[in-house]
């Protein structure tokens, strides 16, 4: 199992973007998962669920089956109903649960705000759930096209969430460390005033047509 505890911070400098780019692949999720509350992050291994829509019992057996370090990471069908708020964060913080992933509603965002409970969800809803269907904990889910599985890595910050596969946690580090070196050698190179046509040498794939590629009459 990762231990993620040591890199957490670092993580989040790195950003959700930089490792999702040096991961060469999409390990992005869908643009419309957004933070429930302006500064919300997350760093923590996923534990996926499946859920009903408009039903939260998997989220309560979740939090029973999540551990210190856990995301839960939930393909609520996209159902804008509010499967997530004050009561529930409570309960999964005094499990050492870092955050949730949902693709669903959450509500109370005041409450999750002053809990710094971080979560991450397609829509906020007031919208009341039952609880009928015990659904899956552990299980891979697929969140509009991403399959996220028990022990990925999630991170999550205002410009999106990421989702490391595991076996390839250290590899992708490593790449985003020296991406993020390549970049600051860039910006030093982009204060001095090189334009970015010519340091990614951008020159070569043509030039706009534009009032100045036009003759003096």
């Amino acid at each position: 199992m990762i231990d993620l505890d040591d890199d957490a911070d670092e993580l989040l400098r790195l950003g959700s973007a930089t490792l999702y780019e040096s991961s060469g692949s999409d390990c992005f999720l869908d643009a419309a998962f957004r933070p429930a509350w302006a500064g919300a992050e997350i760093v923590g291994r996923a534990l996926p669920l499946s859920a009903q829509a408009g039903d939260n019992l998997a989220l309560h057996h979740g939090i029973g089956e999540a551990g210190d370090g856990d995301v839960l990471v939930v393909d609520g069908g996209g159902a804008p109903y509010g499967y997530w708020g004050e009561v529930m964060a409570v309960a999964a913080q005094s499990r050492g649960i870092r955050g949730l992933v949902i693709d669903g509603g959450v509500r109370d965002t005041e409450q999750l705000s002053r809990l710094r409970f971080p979560a991450f969800s397609t829509s906020i809803s007031i919208r009341g759930t039952i609880k009928q269907w015990p659904g899956t904990v552990g299980l891979p889910v697929t969140l509009r096209g991403r399959v996220v599985r028990r022990g990925d890595v999630v991170v999550a910050d205002r410009d999106g969430v990421a989702i490391l596969p595991y076996e390839r946690y250290a590899e992708i580090l490593e790449a985003a460390r020296a991406r993020a070196a390549k970049e600051e050698a860039h910006m030093e190179r982009l204060r001095a005033g090189e334009l970015t046509l010519d340091l990614y040498g951008f020159r070569s794939l043509g030039s706009p047509i534009s009032d100045s590629n036009q003759p003096v009459r």
